[in-house]
């Protein structure tokens, strides 16, 4: 509920507190006086965007504040946590515009954006004011009428989470089926390179050792030769080595008793027989295997040149990088099939999820229908006490491909007349019409809606006698569970007043300035009656306002 406005140089006013109550306050004044400033700067801290122009004091900063009892509202105290915003008996929104052109807006003092000023507004107030009757003819403040009074907000929070996920599941189809494109393109290539590869069959390190196995062979002629040249020297020529140190041996063997260093010598001269015996031996198995193998050389030099082509086409200097090269292909070309797998089973997903979709839309769109005779006929009535009786409303729906709020198009229709021409609103209703049409819808999903607090500025234009006095008596019926503060011109509405504000001018200086009061019980008599009769009314008109008053 909103309990304090408080008002600092803004357009005619150089300060202005006012004070606010439950149930019905009336505003009234002179034409002129300001009553629709006070709006101007109500406005602000609900959210709109500022215009330096109203700053009344050039040298001085404009500050609108306004006080709010904290309703017992769950999307309040939500709203509050999820800003990180502190939960307080009372909520202060300030706004303050300086002259240099720059806004600043506070929640309980601290800085906000105009976004949460907006959001955290809306669930405070609902100010309604003769040319916000457009919004009327907006498909959501339609949709909002008709699910506020099928009051199913729960199952269309299950449905948006099901059609979040729905389009989540599309993009990551679509995603997947761009890359699926985009790789098809290449698969060829990379299954060429892949087949080239996988047919030349590289084991690591194969072609170094390749290269050791042809200096082998293209030497072992040589080789073999020394071998056997080695083998021969030693053993087998006329006079071998290994014989000549095994008789030298032998010669010095009887005089190691006389000399203690001979006998050293004559064992080394056996182990050097021994030693080279052996490599006689090595030497001559080690012949044994060399042999010169032209096939064999041939087989290696194809291999070689296959895989020293492999090489220099891709860059790469050893035998491991195109093995490595040769399981990265492998690895590519398995996820562009696995892409098929992911495919088929998105698409699967898909599939289960527009279903899970459109079964909740088919259950809200069954529950908007039962409540569409339901509006037509109470708000028809209701337009029968405004003075309109014979206006009617006809709700129209039609299914539509599922959105964010369901797979249903809803259209109010208006026919003013009785005409049964039925056109959207938007394209027929006067202002006049629409603000009373406005008020009937509101008053009727108001408890639905539980705005703790609805403010209504000037909807009154064009209506007098019995429609203003039933205007009044619904707002008064409104006024029953909420706070709601009226604006107006007609005597009528203004005696169902539970609280009378009274706006007038005053010079103050050299300037004009606005200011409010509350009006006693006879001033409220006076004030009604100048409604009714001009500033000098007649008795009559006395008598009148007394009777408004006793009858509210």
């Amino acid at each position: 509920m909103l309990q304090e406005l408080r008002i600092r140089n803004y357009a005619i006013i150089d300060e202005l507190d006012i004070r606010f109550d439950g149930g019905l306050t009336i505003i009234t004044g002179e034409t002129g006086a300001g009553k629709s400033i006070l709006m101007g700067a109500l406005s602000l801290i609900l959210g709109q965007r500022a215009d330096s122009s109203v700053i009344l004091n050039r040298e001085k900063k404009t500050v609108v504040e306004g006080v709010f009892a904290v309703p017992d509202k769950q999307e309040v105290r939500k709203f509050l946590e999820k800003e990180e915003l502190d939960l307080q008996e009372e909520l202060i929104i300030r706004r303050e515009l300086s002259p240099n052109g720059k806004s600043r807006a506070f929640i309980n003092d601290t800085p906000a954006s105009l976004t949460q000023l907006q959001d955290l507004s809306s669930l405070l107030v609902d100010l309604h004011r003769q040319f916000d009757t457009l919004s009327l003819g907006s498909a959501d403040f339609q949709m909002m009428v008709v699910d506020a009074m099928a009051n199913h907000q729960d199952l269309i929070h299950q449905y948006q989470l099901k059609y979040q996920h729905w389009q989540t599941c599309k993009k990551q189809l679509a995603t997947i089926e761009e890359q699926k494109l985009n790789s098809t393109k290449e698969q060829d290539y990379l299954q060429f390179l892949f087949n080239e590869l996988e047919e030349a069959g590289f084991r690591e390190n194969e072609l170094e050792e390749l290269e050791e196995e042809s200096k082998l062979l293209n030497s072992s002629e040589g080789i073999k030769l020394a071998l056997s040249n080695l083998t021969q020297q030693l053993k087998y020529s006329e006079q071998p080595v290994v014989q000549s140190l095994k008789q030298l041996a032998q010669q010095v063997a009887p005089f190691t008793d006389a000399i203690a260093e001979l006998k050293e010598l004559q064992a080394r001269l056996t182990a050097t027989q021994i030693e080279l015996d052996d490599i006689a031996e090595e030497a001559d198995r080690l012949g044994d295997k060399v042999n010169y193998d032209a096939e064999r050389i041939s087989q290696i030099e194809e291999r070689l040149n296959l895989g020293y082509k492999l090489l220099k086409k891709h860059g790469f200097q050893e035998t491991k990088q195109l093995v490595v090269l040769h399981a990265e292909l492998s690895g590519r070309l398995g996820n562009i099939e696995e892409l098929d797998d992911k495919i088929r089973l998105l698409i699967q997903q898909v599939a289960t999820a527009e279903q899970e979709m459109k079964n909740l839309g088919a259950r809200i769109s069954e529950g908007r229908k039962k409540q569409l005779p339901v509006i037509e006929k109470q708000v028809n009535q209701l337009l029968v006490r405004v003075g309109m009786p014979n206006a009617r409303l006809k709700v129209q729906i039609e299914t539509v491909e599922p959105g964010t709020t369901g797979m249903d198009a809803i259209d109010f229709l208006f026919d003013a007349n009785k005409s049964n021409q039925f056109a959207s609103i938007r394209k027929v209703a006067s202002g006049g019409e629409l603000s009373r049409l406005m008020l009937c819808i509101k008053s009727l999903i108001a408890k639905k809606v539980n705005l703790p607090t609805m403010i209504f500025d000037e909807i009154d234009t064009g209506i007098s006698g019995e429609a203003s006095l039933q205007v009044g008596m619904i707002m008064k019926e409104l006024a029953a569970t909420r706070q709601v503060i009226c604006i107006t011109h007609q005597p009528q509405i203004a005696g169902k007043a539970d609280r009378h504000l009274f706006v007038y001018k005053e010079k103050a200086g050299k300037s004009i300035q606005t200011n409010i009061k509350t009006l006693s019980a006879s001033e409220r008599i006076t004030a009604i009656a100048q409604m009714i009769g001009g500033d000098k009314p007649s008795a009559i008109a006395i008598e009148n306002a007394r009777e408004l008053i006793a009858n509210a």
